[in-house]
């Protein structure tokens, strides 16, 4: 794995990508960010060495280089999720990537449902810590010595200066900002009525299928990095509906605006 990982970062050396500052992965339908950045450097999955094949569902997948606030950023519009057959070395591929050329935290998005009550769809939540229901790890098997340790700590798997920052600018901006526990599940399918309960029960805010495998990846490589959910549904089990994916998309195309605001302050105003 370190072979692939050393190809791929030479590879995109050679295509003059190498002094990213910030690392942003864009969560499924979450891409509106992409219109912010200056495109300096477009390529598609499938073109980078040791990238995983894509799905129907990344045939746009890219990874965009450029510069946002004034910074050189390094995005991934697209990522990999287990529920389609990717392993999780596969799905935190690319954050390593990322750690190897040099970025210094990693900006992370997401689609979820919203399990707290109090939460409701079309707002965004800040991960504080989360809870990983997912059947892998990416850290199972040999330890690779030279991104982290065996055992590396999770005790603020969200970077607690990152967290301050997104919550002064979205006080500044009087954008709706919760903050929560978020729980990463296998999926693709969404969940019953009792699972909700049980999710709730065990202290989860809202849920997903993403996001936690490279959240320990980066925790392993020792690169801060903090991720926010755009909330696009209500999981109430006592009132619980059939999923409108029409619906969804339209909540998380509104609520992606403000998400765009805070990261695009974020990157121009931190570090």
């Amino acid at each position: 794995m370190m072979k692939n990982l050393k190809e791929t970062v030479a590879f995109l050396r050679s295509r003059g990508i190498d002094d990213a500052e910030v690392g942003i992965v864009l969560g499924t339908g979450l891409g509106n960010l992409v219109t912010k950045i200056k495109v300096i450097k477009e390529l598609s999955y499938n073109v980078i060495p040791h990238f995983p094949i894509a799905t129907v569902e990344f045939h746009f997948g890219k990874l965009i280089y450029g510069e946002l606030g004034g910074k050189k950023v390094l995005a991934l519009q697209g990522r990999y999720h287990y529920y389609e057959g990717y392993t999780m070395e596969q799905i935190v591929f690319p954050v390593r990537v990322m750690k190897m050329l040099g970025v210094k935290y990693i900006l992370l998005s997401n689609a979820a449902g919203a399990i707290n009550p109090d939460m409701k769809k079309g707002s965004l939540m800040l991960l504080d810590d989360h809870i990983n229901l997912q059947p892998d790890n990416p850290l199972r098997g040999p330890n690779y010595d030279d991104l982290g340790p065996r055992f590396p700590d999770m005790s603020a798997p969200y970077d607690p200066s990152l967290n301050a920052k997104i919550k002064e600018i979205a006080k500044a901006k009087e954008i709706d900002l919760n903050e929560g526990v978020y729980v990463s599940v296998m999926g693709p399918n969404l969940e019953t009525r009792a699972e909700y309960r049980f999710l709730r029960i065990i202290g989860a805010d809202a849920v997903g299928m993403s996001t936690v495998p490279e959240v320990i990846a980066c925790n392993h490589m020792g690169v801060p990095c903090a991720a926010i959910s755009v909330l696009t549904d209500e999981c109430d089990p006592d009132n619980l509906k059939p999923v409108d994916i029409q619906d969804i998309i339209e909540t998380a195309g509104k609520a992606e605006v403000f998400l765009t605001a805070l990261l695009e302050e974020l990157v121009a105003t931190y570090g």
